[in-house]
């Protein structure tokens, strides 16, 4: 399987980026994010977002983000954008000069969730690995490339047959910064078939 840069399109283009065979570089825009409505109430749906469509039902996608963010909510990785209402994201958020948040949000129905772990902010760079099971995924995350921590198992409503996935960057506040992305890989989905408890009879198909 093989990520090719030629086949990403975007849903709003930033106004400044490059790309490249094995790089991509995106200067975010102040005021850019992706959030629906979950105890903000407000909804954000301007953050630029770079993706290739697939019918792969089954896969792991891998990149490498470096960034220089330094202002609060600054932040860059994968994506999995169907629509405005539908949507998870994986990415650490800038915080403050001692800590960052290493989260995801998955969106379903227009309602967003945030489940964050705290990092240091001397941290600058990661990988993440986004895996498919038809409409369920598993993002992980890495600190070498190697060595890979699951953040989370979720369900996307709308993820059914031909889906887009791949990576954004935006700036919440008054901020920009350089996201850089390189070390893109499509593989066999390493996510195995589960092997304990077996599904009740009635969900089996």
């Amino acid at each position: 399987m093989f990520f090719n840069v030629n086949k990403l399109n975007w849903t709003r283009k930033p106004s400044s980026y490059t790309i490249t065979n094995d790089k991509i570089e995106i200067i975010t825009s102040p005021h850019t994010d992706l959030w629906q409505r979950t105890y903000y109430h407000f909804r954000n749906d301007n953050a630029p977002v770079l993706q290739i469509n697939t019918s792969e039902e089954f896969f792991s996608f891998i990149v490498k983000t470096d960034f220089d963010s330094k202002i609060r909510f600054d932040q860059c990785g994968i994506v999995v954008y169907l629509n405005s209402e539908n949507w998870l994201k994986a990415s650490v958020e800038y915080e403050n000069e001692e800590i960052q948040h290493l989260g995801s949000v998955v969106t379903n129905k227009g309602y967003s969730d945030w489940a964050t772990t705290v990092i240091n902010s001397s941290i600058k760079s990661i990988w993440y690995r986004l895996s498919r099971r038809k409409d369920d995924f598993r993002i992980e995350c890495s600190f070498d490339g190697i060595n890979y921590e699951q953040m989370r198992v979720c369900h996307l409503w709308e993820a059914s047959g031909d889906i887009q996935f791949g990576i954004y960057a935006c700036s919440p506040e008054n901020s920009s910064f350089k996201a850089t992305f390189t070390d893109f890989k499509m593989t066999e989905c390493v996510w195995q078939a589960h092997d304990g408890q077996q599904p009740d009879e009635d969900l089996a198909d």
